[in-house]
């Protein structure tokens, strides 16, 4: 006969129902198992998989004696009575916090564990995670593994506890990082300052170059004073220079650069060499309508106008010189506004029946000078 201490026992167990949460303390641990006391009549072993995920090399590892902790009623039976899981408990507590965070567009830090088909498998709050590879990063990754081991924020894409689907991405967040960092850079830009850049893509009609998390265009006109076809010619992707802001439009969000600009146009230190009233010698380059351009020196030409290309009328410079002519010129004026430089060839010619004539009036003096001493004496 059963003692009247075992019957008020069993009288007073819990009665306990499947798929239901209860608390329980764990009352001894080992290696592959956790023992717990729910109140029935006696403990049930939890194996080290159904204490946490992913599985821990010992239940040691998550649990420990005195420990209070939720558990999930599997089924009835078995040879405990009862079959329990501390990870469905988890579960269950962990796709609350999952929906909060995703309605309330939550970030959240996860561990990447392993490279899977199609992308990157991790955790969050105890729940396995998905990472397609096309929300790993803002462009193609071609090797996922380098990503193994790290930490990344990521935002929740998807969130499905009948599925047991959870879907993160970590591009999202870098999306929403690049363009708040692009607001901060457009509202500090100022037209006519001077700002540091670096070279991202080469276009046939300019250059993009970002400026602090903006892109900014600077058209193959304003890349350098020297005429270029190409902009690969001067620049290369990755390349640090200095550039400035020609304009910026708030509404459609363009900036116009220039590299060019944030040097004095070397034109101008060229032609402080040559001041008006030097000889210059050159070559003839190209013949117009009004005149010839002769070349003073690379990249730095002159214009030669029909009436001071010779003392006589003529209709066309081909009349006076050819491309190829090398000639001596006068510089009879720099327009510094609008870079251009006038030269002469009569002039010279002038100069030098000028510089003629003076002599012969010198000698001449010179020579009457000398008849009227012998004369006196």
């Amino acid at each position: 006969m059963q003692d009247m201490a075992s019957l008020l026992a069993e009288e007073s167990m819990k009665e306990f129902n499947p798929h239901e949460v209860i608390e329980g303390t764990v009352v001894l641990v080992n290696r592959d198992e956790a023992y717990v006391d729910i109140g029935y009549k006696t403990e049930i072993p939890i194996a080290k998989k159904e204490l946490a995920y992913p599985e821990p090399e010992a239940a040691t590892d998550v649990v420990k004696v005195g420990d209070k902790i939720n558990v999930y009623v599997v089924a009835l039976g078995g040879e405990n009575g009862l079959i329990l899981s501390k990870t469905r408990a988890d579960r269950l507590v962990a796709w609350e916090k999952v929906e909060k965070v995703k309605e309330e567009k939550q970030i959240i830090e996860v561990e990447i564990l392993q490279v899977v088909k199609g992308g990157l498998l991790t955790t969050a709050f105890g729940l396995r995670g998905f990472i397609p590879a096309s929300q790993i990063a803002l462009h193609f990754v071609k090797d996922l593994n380098e990503f193994v081991g790290q930490k990344v924020e990521v935002e929740i894409m998807e969130a499905d506890p009948k599925k047991q689907r959870l879907v993160l991405s970590r591009r999202s967040v870098l999306e929403a990082q690049r363009e708040q960092k692009r607001e901060e850079a457009l509202a500090s830009i100022v037209e006519g300052e001077k700002r540091a850049g670096v070279v991202k893509r080469l276009v046939d009609y300019g250059a993009f170059i970002d400026i602090g998390g903006v892109d900014g265009l600077a058209h193959i006109s304003d890349l350098s004073w020297d005429h270029i076809k190409n902009p690969a010619d001067v620049l290369s992707v990755g390349q640090e220079v200095e550039v400035l802001v020609k304009a910026f439009d708030p509404e459609t969000k363009r900036i116009s650069l220039s590299i060019k600009d944030t040097v004095r146009d070397p034109w101008f230190d060229k032609a402080e060499k040559y001041p008006v009233g030097s000889y210059v010698k050159g070559k003839i380059v190209k013949l117009t309508d009004f005149g010839a351009f002769m070349e003073i020196e690379p990249g730095f030409d002159g214009l030669i106008r029909m009436r001071e290309l010779s003392p006589k009328h003529i209709t066309k410079a081909s009349e006076a010189v050819s491309v190829g002519d090398e000639v001596t010129v006068k510089v009879i004026h720099v327009d510094m506004d609008n870079k251009k430089v006038a030269l002469s060839i009569t002039k010279v010619q002038q100069d030098a029946e000028k510089a003629e004539y003076q002599d012969f009036l010198a000698k001449q003096d010179n020579t009457a000078v000398t008849i009227g001493d012998e004369v006196n004496e």
